[in-house]
């Protein structure tokens, strides 16, 4: 599936988009999670970490399939 990293998500990634393998079977947003969290451990630490499937945010339990657009969307913060 491809990913796309914004703002310290992007810096803990190393690039904006991102190819990521999560299998053969769809998995919930909340095990893509734990699957990134295990590649790239600073994620976990982050305050919050929104995610978007095709432009739409979405909860732990949505299902991403691997044809799927994923948007990792960190705290923003601004002024």
């Amino acid at each position: 599936m491809k990913i796309i990293a914004f703002g310290i998500a992007k810096e803990i990634t190393g690039d904006l988009f991102t190819e990521f393998d999560a299998g053969p079977d769809p998995v919930s947003v909340a095990e893509l999670k734990k699957l990134l969290f295990n590649q790239f451990p600073k994620l976990e630490k982050l305050a919050t970490l929104s995610v978007a499937v095709n432009n739409t945010y979405a909860g732990n339990d949505v299902m991403i399939r691997g044809e799927d657009e994923v948007a990792l969307i960190p705290p923003v913060s601004g002024g």
